[in-house]
């Protein structure tokens, strides 16, 4: 099944992990409804501040913003589903977000990765050093981190897949 389609689970909660200014909490808020919860976390305040008038105008009730670091942010209660949406290659303590936030996931539980990348082959090696040089200067990602692989040492069931020619990448966990 493609990660865009609808899919006929209860969600209870959500978690966004470096939710940023809130553009990915909507398909976590439609699929929680309006009795679910989502859970919102990021370093900067600056973000946060951005999410909160996002979720005021849209009239979100039940999105709760938490400035906590990923390593170490507390949920009220565990999670059906949590997401990195284009923030796990910025966490410097990745590995520890990734144990942290599956922790925190219910059983049965998808934890969900979406990310920029390299493309591979000789397009990806000509870039790596440049991007690597321009990761140091700005908030662009590590160029060299592998959540697929990362995910793999906490459960056997991990999906992947990659978009905009291998540009982009979606990998998805399931806790057993």
């Amino acid at each position: 099944m493609a990660y865009g389609a609808k899919q006929s689970i209860a969600w209870n909660s959500n978690a966004a992990v470096g939710c940023g200014t809130g553009r990915n909490l909507a398909p976590l808020l439609e699929a929680v409804g309006a009795e679910g919860q989502v859970y919102g976390v990021d370093l900067s305040e600056g973000m946060l501040g951005e999410a909160k008038v996002l979720c005021t105008k849209d009239g979100w009730h039940n999105v709760e913003l938490m400035r906590a670091d990923a390593v170490d942010y507390v949920l009220p209660e565990p999670v059906d589903d949590a997401i990195f949406s284009l923030s796990y290659a910025v966490i410097p303590q990745h590995r520890d977000a990734l144990r942290h936030a599956w922790n925190q996931l219910r059983q049965g539980g998808y934890l969900v990765i979406m990310d920029a990348k390299l493309p591979s082959g000789i397009l990806g090696k000509l870039l790596h050093p440049f991007v690597v040089w321009t990761s140091k200067l700005t908030v662009l990602g590590n160029p060299d981190v592998r959540p697929w692989d990362e995910l793999r040492e906490l459960t056997g069931d991990v999906d992947y897949e990659e978009a905009q020619f291998g540009t982009y990448y979606i990998c998805r966990a399931r806790k057993r």
